[in-house]
């Protein structure tokens, strides 16, 4: 009996969890055509509506790379390892596969060209336990920060889904973090990339094992005068050249999908 009640439960769960999601044919047909190996997903912040594209991969979680500058951030400025987006972090001065992460910089400038020294610095000033602490509050992902304050967004063993990241973006976007208001006013502005005619587009791209092969995110939010939406995508990139599918196809789907 209950066994057979449990099983119950498990197909109610995953019945609702699949009437919450729209597989998108016309994505589908974009990561094929860009032979790209990967899942896409938007979701719409007043309906909690998920569509996009590979369902099973947008449950699958993977190291966030440099997406997680912005639960960084929000960290670093809510702990006070920073006063502002602005506050100049050093880069520790050793040579850097990026020649422009050879300096000196703040959060504003340090996530538009995603410096991994310079953040790597912002965890250490918060530390292993604060850090740990409020990602738990955040809930980003698996929430493991491991043992190394510095690396464990880059190597592991943090990881989040795609679906996860849009969550997570949709609470940011809407102030609705356990953090300060002005904090993820200060975050939202520094992600901030254009602007078009009724609308406006933030996000952040990542690279796990950067230069070599392995898996690339874009996340980000597009605010409309008649709506709010999330999303995040990821693929795999098998050689360097890849690393552009993600904007292009990010972009692509969300024209696809009538947010853009």
């Amino acid at each position: 009996m209950k066994l057979l009640l449990s099983g119950l439960i498990l197909f109610i769960a995953l019945s609702a969890c699949s009437s919450n999601w729209r597989e998108s044919t016309e994505i589908e047909v974009l990561f094929r055509d860009a032979e790209a190996t990967g899942t896409f997903v938007l979701l719409d912040a007043s309906t909690g509506k998920l569509s996009g594209y590979n369902h099973s991969r947008a449950e699958t979680r993977f190291v966030p790379a440099s997406t997680f500058k912005i639960p960084n951030s929000l960290i670093g400025l809510s702990v006070g390892a920073v006063e502002s987006v602005d506050e100049v972090l050093p880069f520790g001065g050793q040579p850097q596969i990026i020649k422009a992460w050879e300096q000196d910089m703040g959060l504003r400038e340090a996530i538009t060209i995603s410096n991994v020294p310079v953040y790597q610095e912002l965890a250490r000033r918060i530390g292993l336990g604060p850090m740990r602490e409020n990602l738990v509050r955040l809930d980003f992902g698996n929430n493991d920060t491991g043992t190394s304050v510095d690396t464990f967004w880059l190597e592991g063993p943090l990881e989040i889904s795609a679906i996860e990241q849009a969550r997570f973006l949709s609470r940011l976007a809407q102030s609705q973090l356990p953090i300060s208001t002005e904090v993820q006013s200060a975050v939202r502005e520094i992600v901030l990339l254009e602007q078009g005619e009724g609308w406006t587009l933030y996000g952040k791209t990542g690279w796990e094992n950067a230069p070599e092969p392995g898996v690339g995110w874009w996340v980000g939010w597009v605010e409309k005068e008649d709506g709010l939406f999330t999303f995040a995508m990821n693929l795999d990139i098998q050689q360097a050249s890849d690393a552009g599918k993600r904007i292009e196809l990010g972009m692509a789907s969300l024209k696809a999908l009538g947010v853009l």
